[in-house]
Formats: structure tokens, C-alpha cells, sequence
């Protein structure tokens, strides 16, 4: 059963992505918002360029090593400040791509198709010829040989990405909650070639950064980096119970996990 075929045709306007609230998500819910506070407290001084730019170098290396890029951190750092880095060219242009993404966030509506195909174009340009257009054909996605999800058909694409854009933008559910379904449907749609996850991470973190800044430089990556099968079983178990849920509670997890080690990271040491 395909999540998103869910009464999509019957009625269009009042479409809502498959999702059972468990007390699982609201804790983590509870859990995260109370560590934004925390994290939010003196942010002025707690939140500097160097410490932001750290975040997105760790956000930018973990979300591309998810995708097979080798580099470290060390070398996304050297790409980032103008130096040689002796790295496959594709890997260099993926980070100088991801980092201008990164940083086009604040220019962004979540709910713009223009805007997501701008990001899709930042993102890949000179590494595939449709950076910026919907895939015109179809596309399954496998773990080594095995088939593990085929997408929607290139012809439902546009359309998809429409409703959820809509439904991203008019939902009343928490953001937290809007930001994980929305990154599990998105991966489900598939709507680009190629690029879809580093895509998906993206635009969570821009749902999120518009909810509550601080959270542009959560590098919530590099926790995925860390649990990438758990991520990619998530995925997995989401679309054979034909809704978000088991994703949602991954990522509000992951997310979680994160707040916690940047809050412990940016308090003060106790002498």
C-alpha cells in the first residue's frame, strides 16, 4: 500500500499525510521543546558565528557522508575556507554546493515549490543534468540489490509535491511533528533524480529554523550519520505500515539526541 495514494484523489484539498500520534511523540515533543529553551537562553552570546559555522561545517559533512561522500570534517572545513583538499571533484562540489544551500535557508518559504526546486538546484548543480526539474521517470531506491521502495510515477510527481507543500504550510499539527512527516513523505514522493535525502534533511531543517531559529544549526546529521541504519529502517518500516509514525518517532528521537549533546556542549563547565 502506498502511503501517500491515501483518498488523494477523492479530495485533494483536505489531504493528510497517514500519521498515528503516539505518547512516544509527545514526550519527545516535551522533551525537545525543553531543551530549546534551555538552548535559547542567552542565545546571543551562547550562539556565535564561530559555533554556527562549526554546526553547518558537522551539519554539511554529516548529511553528505549519509550520501557516500568520504570527506571529514576537516576537509569540508579546508573546501569551505578556499584550500586544496586532495578529494574525489565531485565530493569538493557537493560541499561548496550544500554549503551555499545551507546558507540560502533564510530566503525560503517551505511551502514554495519555486523554492524547493532552487534549493534542489543549489544543491546539485554540476553533478546531475536535472538540477532544479522533478524527475521524468520512475525510480526505485535499493539497498545494495535489493529493492527497497519504487516512488510514485514521474506523472504524480508535481502534484504530490504540491499537496504536501499545501499541507506543510496550512497544517495545525506541532512543527516538530510537521517537520518529520514532512521529511518522511518527501522521501517517499522521491521527486528528484537524485538527491532526494541531502534534500529532505534540508528542508526539515528549514521547517524547523522558521519555527525556532536556533534550530538552523542543530547538526541533527550527524546523529542520522551516526544511527544510519536505524534512519534508513525507519524509512523502511514507515512505508510497510503505510504511514509517518515509525519515521516521525526516529527523527524526534534523533532530534532529541541532538538538542542534548549541543546544550551539554554549550554549557558553561562547572570548575
Amino acid at each position: 500500500m502506498l502511503a501517500f495514494v491515501t483518498d488523494l484523489d477523492e479530495d485533494m484539498s483536505r489531504y493528510q499525510p497517514p500519521l498515528t500520534l503516539t505518547a512516544k511523540m509527545l514526550s519527545l515533543v516535551a522533551d525537545i521543546s525543553e531543551q530549546i529553551g534551555q538552548l535559547s537562553a542567552g542565545d546571543d552570546n551562547r550562539q556565535t558565528p564561530q559555533l554556527r559555522r562549526g554546526n553547518r561545517i558537522r551539519t554539511i559533512q554529516a548529511s553528505l557522508a549519509i550520501e557516500n561522500n568520504t570527506l571529514s570534517v576537516e576537509q569540508v572545513t579546508a573546501v569551505l575556507e578556499g584550500k586544496r583538499v586532495l578529494g574525489l571533484p565531485r565530493e569538493i562540489q557537493e560541499v561548496r554546493n550544500a554549503f551555499s544551500a545551507y546558507e540560502s535557508m533564510p530566503q525560503w518559504a517551505p511551502g514554495e515549490r519555486a523554492d524547493l526546486l532552487r534549493a534542489h538546484e543549489l544543491l546539485m548543480y554540476g553533478l546531475i543534468d536535472d538540477a532544479g526539474r522533478f524527475r521524468q521517470a520512475g525510480v526505485g531506491i535499493y539497498r545494495g540489490e535489493q529493492l527497497v521502495h519504487m516512488a510514485p510515477p514521474a506523472s504524480r510527481v508535481t502534484h504530490l509535491v504540491d499537496d504536501l507543500l499545501k499541507w506543510q504550510s496550512a497544517s495545525d499539527w506541532h512543527p516538530l511533528i510537521v517537520s518529520c512527516v514532512f521529511h518522511y513523505e518527501f522521501e517517499f514522493i522521491h521527486p528528484f533524480a537524485d538527491g532526494n535525502g541531502r534534500m529532505g534533511r534540508l528542508w526539515q531543517t528549514l521547517i524547523l529554523s522558521q519555527w525556532r531559529p536556533v534550530l538552523a544549526y542543530l547538526p541533527v546529521e550527524a546523529v542520522i550519520r551516526e544511527q544510519q541504519d536505524a534512519y534508513y529502517a525507519a524509512l523502511s518500516a514507515a512505508d510497510q505500515q503505510a504511514e509517518a509514525t515509525p519515521f516521525v518517532e526516529f527523527m524526534l528521537q534523533a532530534l532529541n539526541l541532538a538538542l542534548a549533546e549541543a546544550v551539554q556542549s554549550e554549557s558553561p563547565a562547572v570548575p
